[in-house]
């Protein structure tokens, strides 16, 4: 898997962790156990009473251990969303 990350170094990636969490950032490096450099990054965290609230992380390291899901952003296209507007119950854990 290592080295299908390659291609999106230095674009924008969302990440799904194993404990629910959407972290959003430039994917900037990555090792063989899928330790994940992120810059410019931030959560996003969702709320069936309120819209999406973004907490900014800045330079992040996210463990490999803790990536369910990685896919590119499409930049265009996340930008015209009206994150304000959306209600969502956030995501559960994994269950192992």
């Amino acid at each position: 898997m290592a080295s299908a990350l390659e291609s999106y170094v230095n674009k924008t990636v969302s990440i799904v962790t194993a404990d629910g969490r959407i972290i959003v950032g430039t994917l900037k490096g990555f090792d063989q156990t899928i330790n994940l450099i992120l810059d410019d990054s931030h959560e996003r965290v969702f709320s069936t009473s309120q819209g999406m609230e973004q907490v900014i992380l800045g330079l992040y390291i996210v463990r490999g251990d803790n990536v369910a899901v990685i896919g590119e952003v499409d930049d265009d296209t996340d930008g015209r969303v009206d994150f304000d507007n959306i209600r969502a119950e956030p995501l559960n854990a994994v269950a192992h």
